[in-house]
């Protein structure tokens, strides 16, 4: 039982790295990576299948639950060092067996999180194509299993296809970030939120916001669907992936104290103002009924008759999304060799190709299941089993902080989350909440990818594991 449980050496200390990032810059990256998907695609599914206009009170319960995660975040990026992975994390709090299964975690989440994006990415890229006349067959547009009981089903989401494939061979090449690059990519999304606002204002009509919460708080459909302001907060909740990337940047901060959580709450707070606005504006000018697409911000203003700006979002929002799946794609392929290189998956899954110095057999194997996740798979299964994954990864890092401050209470913290073990405790039970809110099918899926990772384990893991070699 030992053996299971064994621990990496804690990392902690100077990285080297150049302290460079203030306050402004740590909220920029947070901005940069929490809007996507969560506002440009899923308010309007949220809206329309879970809280009605009530969408609104999702996103401030989600948010909640996210800012004890993103604080546990910073308090264990900063004392076990690292490159900001939860599977780092609970490796050194939890032992090897925890952080296999939070590994397998982390794989479901970021691959399912970037089929999911780009099925957004889809809906907004073929609204764009239909602003000009362009538009594909609507069996083009979407799997055979997006159908309901009024609208039929398509052939594959082809958009979504081929932007995986196309990421796919740029991430083979090669990525080069930067910190002003991505500044300008946070000014083209807000662009196009400020463009959708200016225009939506002018054709609000208070009747769409009633009733308020259709839904209720929390309850049953009669096909067993789970709906209300909680559930819709559970789907909402993809709209915050993504907070961790301010937390991994507590090395380069030039005061980690004070400017990460800085950072962090200043991002998640101006996000979740964001979300708030938009949500009410897209319910106030359509019927939240008629908002379970692909595409809600465009569609609604084709609703209302303004093309011009309908295409104009779009555009932007193609652009957004596209930055948000490349990271994603990126972080999953690193994970994944990060696994590798621990032992716990073959070395096939961690070799680096000597001339491009990035994961390629990873990349591509990661690209082909990734695009035929989006090409066949509805946006609403891809992003609730996304946000079970993201949830538990959320409920192990929270008790990763209170598990370290018991093994390592005299560990250097150069951010240490406040409140004792209030939060940490809050932020476990917060989205430990949010998990049982989802629907069973969805826990079922997860139950069941859980038990695969555990079957690898024991097969494969427990022998090649590089700290089972040393011991």
């Amino acid at each position: 039982m030992s053996q299971l449980f064994r621990r990496k050496s804690v990392i902690s200390g100077k990285m080297g790295l150049k302290k460079c990032l203030g306050a402004f810059d740590l909220t920029l990256l947070g901005v940069g990576a929490i809007i996507g998907t969560g506002i440009f695609v899923l308010t309007g599914v949220a809206a329309a299948t879970q809280a009605g206009p009530a969408v609104v009170l999702s996103f401030i319960v989600a948010g909640i639950a996210c800012a004890f995660a993103a604080l546990a975040y910073s308090e264990l990026s900063a004392s076990v060092g690292g490159c900001g992975s939860a599977y780092g994390y609970s490796y050194a709090a939890f032992g090897e067996l925890i952080a296999w299964i939070i590994g397998w975690d982390l794989i479901l989440e970021y691959g399912v999180a970037v089929a999911a994006v780009a099925n957004g990415w889809s809906g907004y890229f073929n609204n764009a194509l239909t602003a000009i006349g362009l538009g594909l067959p609507e069996a083009l547009t979407k799997g055979p299993f997006a159908g309901d009981e009024t609208h039929a089903g398509g052939i594959v989401n082809l958009p979504a296809v081929i932007i995986i494939l196309m990421l796919m061979g740029l991430l083979i090449v090669g990525v080069k970030e930067s910190a002003r690059i991505n500044a300008g990519m946070v000014f083209v999304k807000l662009l196009t939120i400020v463009v959708f606002l200016s225009v939506a204002i002018f054709h609000v009509n208070p009747d769409n916001w009633t009733p308020f919460m259709p839904f209720g708080w929390f309850d049953h459909t009669a096909d067993g669907k789970t709906v209300g302001v909680l559930a819709g907060a559970s789907l909402v909740f993809f709209a915050y992936v993504g907070f961790d990337a301010v937390s991994t940047a507590v090395e380069e901060a030039k005061d980690p104290q004070k400017d990460v959580p800085i950072g962090i709450l200043a991002s998640l707070i101006f996000c979740t103002l964001i979300y708030i606005v938009v949500s009410g504006f897209l319910t106030g000018i359509v019927p939240y009924t008629e908002l379970n697409v692909s595409s809600p911000v465009a569609f609604a203003l084709q609703k209302i008759g303004v093309n011009w700006a309908s295409a104009l979002v779009a555009t932007g929002v193609i652009t957004g999304l596209t930055t948000v799946m490349l990271v994603l794609y990126y972080g999953l392929t690193r994970i994944i060799t990060a696994i590798a290189q621990d032992g716990l998956l073959p070395p096939f899954f961690g070799k680096v190709n000597e001339k491009t110095q990035t994961p390629v057999r990873t990349t591509v194997m990661c690209g082909v299941v990734m695009a035929i996740m989006a090409g066949f798979i509805p946006l609403g299964a891809l992003a609730e089993l996304v946000n079970v994954g993201t949830l538990a990864a959320f409920v192990l890092v929270c008790g990763g902080v209170i598990v370290m401050r018991r093994i390592h209470p005299d560990m250097p913290r150069p951010f240490k989350m406040p409140g004792g073990i209030i939060l940490p405790v809050l932020g476990v039970l917060s989205c430990g909440a949010l998990i049982a809110f989802l629907p069973f099918i969805t826990h079922l899926r997860f139950l069941m990818w859980l038990a695969l990772g555990l079957a690898i384990y024991f097969a494969y893991s427990y022998r090649h594991s590089h700290l089972a070699k040393s011991s």
